[in-house]
């Protein structure tokens, strides 16, 4: 059975109460339940903080799982210590974004991680989550 780690960075754990009309009126915890029921054939685990650190020791843990699907948040657009994280494991990450970061602020149009991952996946909503995996799968 694959083994797929979520890692939801921070201000997702507001999914569902923060700006709803970018991101959707559903706790990430609701969507987690039908992803699990949707590919009931990969174990599915799930990690979410706001701290930086803590999302990096997530990463470096990962080994021996067979994919990561990382929800940086604002992190994507600054943080080189997740981007050092990702670039010194072998496990295959595919970044995601719920929004279509392009059409926002300019600031979100660089993402520093996404050249160490994969792939990228922004601008389907939740469903973002759903093609990522596929993706891995």
């Amino acid at each position: 059975m694959k083994h797929i780690l979520i890692i939801n960075g921070a201000n997702l754990n507001l999914l569902g109460k923060r700006e709803t009309d970018i991101y959707g009126n559903r706790s990430f915890e609701d969507y987690l339940s039908e992803l699990r029921t949707i590919f009931s054939d990969i174990k599915i685990s799930y990690f979410q903080s706001n701290i930086e650190g803590e999302i990096v020791n997530a990463i470096q843990r990962s080994e021996g799982i067979d994919g990561i699907v990382l929800n940086a948040g604002g992190y994507a657009h600054t943080s080189v210590v997740i981007r050092d994280a990702i670039t010194s494991i072998t496990t295959p990450v595919v970044e995601v974004h719920i929004s279509n970061i392009m059409n926002r602020e300019e600031f979100r149009h660089t993402l520093i991680l996404s050249s160490v991952c994969k792939g990228v996946i922004f601008g389907f909503g939740l469903y973002s989550y759903e093609l990522a995996i596929r993706a891995i799968k």
